[in-house]
C-alpha cells in the first residue's frame, strides 16, 4: 500500500523525546537541531497547518540545572527536578517559535485529564482555542504531579491522547530509529524497514522492542502502543528518525518512516465514541429552529433550549430530543445541569448577565455532538 504524504494532513501532533532534545553529556538542550526542528514547524505553520508539540525534556534540563549526578531519581526527585526543568523547557519553546514569530502555548496534563470528561474537554477546549489564535501548544505530562500510579510512563502514550483529543489527524513520533523493522536492526543486519503498517497484529507487536536510551521511558513497544490509541481514535501515526536536521521536511520529501494507517477519521471516531459508549445522564428539549440548525451542522446554543432534565455535569452525555419528543441526537455538554437550567432560552448577553462572565457560546460544540438521521 502507497505511503501517506505529510502535505495531507491539516492538524499534526509532534512528539519530541528527551533523548532527542537534550545532549545528555552536557545537560543541555541540543539547539541547532531544535532551531531546525522549528524552521520546519513554521513552514508547515505557514501552509495553514494546525501544529501541537509533545515534548518531553523537563526533568532532564531540570536534573542539569540542578547539577544532579547520574542515576535514577526518587520519585519527589524527579517531580522536584521537573518543577525546575518546566521552566526551563517552556522557555526554550517559547524563544525557537518565537523566532518565527509563532506564539507557544504550554499545556502540562496529567493521566487523569484525558480519561475524566470534565477535565478532558477544559484541556481540548484550551487547545482548540490556542490553534485558533494560531499558537503552537506545547504539551508535557505534569511530572512536578504524576505519581507512579498515575503517569502515562513514556511520552509516545501521552502524545497518542493528546492527538486523539485534539482531533488531529496525524501524530508523528520523532525517535532515535527511522521506523519499525521486521527485527532489531542493531542485532541483525539483514533487518528490513516496514514502511506502512495497515493494522497493528500480533506479528507487527512481536517486532517491537525495548527502550535503550538513558533519558527515554520509552521504546518500540511502547510507539506501537501508542500507534494503538491513535489509529483507534481515527489518527495516522508515523514513526521517522528525529537525529537528523530537519525531520518534518525529511519526512515530506519521502524519507524513512513507518506509517501506521487508520480506517476511520478523528472527528467519525469521537462521535461513534459519543453516539455508541456513553451513558446518558441527562436530556435537552430544544425548539424547531434549534433541530433544523442541528441539522445543518450548528453547534447547539441556549436560546435553543426548551427543557434540561437530569442530573448531569459538564462534560457527561445527554440526549437531546425535539418539541415533539423524538430523539434528534447525543452530545457532551458544556455546561452542569444546574447552569444549563438557568440558561435555557437564553441568548449569549443574556447568559454572559446571568453568569456573571461570558461563558461557552454552545450548550454542546458541534464537534461534540452527533445528530441523527
Amino acid at each position: 500500500m502507497a505511503s501517506p504524504e505529510l502535505s495531507q494532513f491539516r492538524r499534526i501532533v509532534v512528539k519530541v523525546g528527551s533523548a532527542l532534545l537534550v545532549d545528555s553529556d552536557r545537560g543541555e538542550v541540543r539547539a541547532s537541531w531544535l532551531a531546525a526542528l522549528a524552521d520546519d514547524m513554521a513552514k508547515l505553520h505557514r501552509e495553514g497547518r494546525d501544529v501541537l508539540v509533545v515534548s518531553s525534556g523537563s526533568i532532564a534540563l531540570g536534573r542539569s540545572r540542578l547539577k544532579l549526578p547520574r542515576g535514577p531519581l526518587k520519585l519527589e526527585e524527579s517531580q522536584a527536578a521537573a518543577a525546575v526543568g518546566q521552566i526551563a523547557l517552556a522557555r526554550i519553546w517559547s524563544e525557537v517559535l518565537g523566532a518565527h514569530d509563532i506564539g507557544a502555548g504550554q499545556i502540562l496534563v496529567t493521566l487523569q485529564d484525558t480519561e475524566e470528561r470534565r477535565r478532558y474537554l477544559n484541556a481540548r477546549s484550551t487547545i482548540g482555542k490556542l490553534l485558533e489564535w494560531r499558537a503552537i501548544p506545547v504539551i508535557n505530562e505534569n511530572d512536578t504531579v504524576a505519581t507512579n500510579e498515575i503517569r502515562y510512563g513514556d511520552n509516545d502514550r501521552l502524545a497518542a491522547r493528546v492527538a486523539t483529543m485534539a482531533s488531529a489527524d496525524l501524530l508523528v513520533l520523532l525517535s532515535d530509529i527511522d521506523g519499525l523493522y521486521d527485527a532489531p536492526p542493531k542485532n541483525n543486519p539483514n533487518a528490513k524497514l516496514i514502511p506502512v503498517v495497515e493494522s497493528i497484529s500480533s506479528e507487527i507487536e512481536a517486532v517491537a522492542g525495548d527502550a535503550e536510551s538513558e533519558l527515554s521511558r520509552g521504546g518500540m513497544r511502547t510507539k506501537v502502543e501508542a500507534a494503538k490509541i491513535a489509529t483507534t481514535g481515527g489518527t495516522h501515526m508515523l514513526i521517522a528518525s528525529g537525529k537528523i536536521e530537519h525531520p518534518l521536511q525529511a519526512i515530506a520529501d519521502g524519507g524513512r518512516c513507518t506509517w501506521f494507517l487508520t480506517p476511520a477519521n478523528p472527528i467519525t471516531s469521537r462521535k461513534r465514541w459519543i453516539a455508541g459508549t456513553l451513558e446518558p445522564k441527562g436530556t435537552l428539549t430544544i425548539d424547531a429552529g434549534a433541530v433544523t440548525a442541528l441539522r445543518a451542522g450548528a453547534s447547539l446554543l441556549p436560546a435553543g433550549v426548551i427543557k434540561v432534565e437530569g442530573q448531569f455535569t459538564r462534560g457527561d452525555a445527554v440526549i437531546v430530543r425535539g418539541p415533539d419528543a423524538s430523539e434528534v441526537g447525543r452530545g457532551l455538554i458544556a455546561y452542569d445541569a444546574e447552569v444549563a437550567e438557568r440558561i435555557k432560552g437564553r441568548s449569549s448577553p443574556d447568559v454572559m448577565a446571568i453568569l456573571g462572565i461570558s461563558g461557552r457560546s454552545e450548550m454542546i460544540h458541534r464537534d461534540d455532538l452527533v445528530v441523527g438521521g
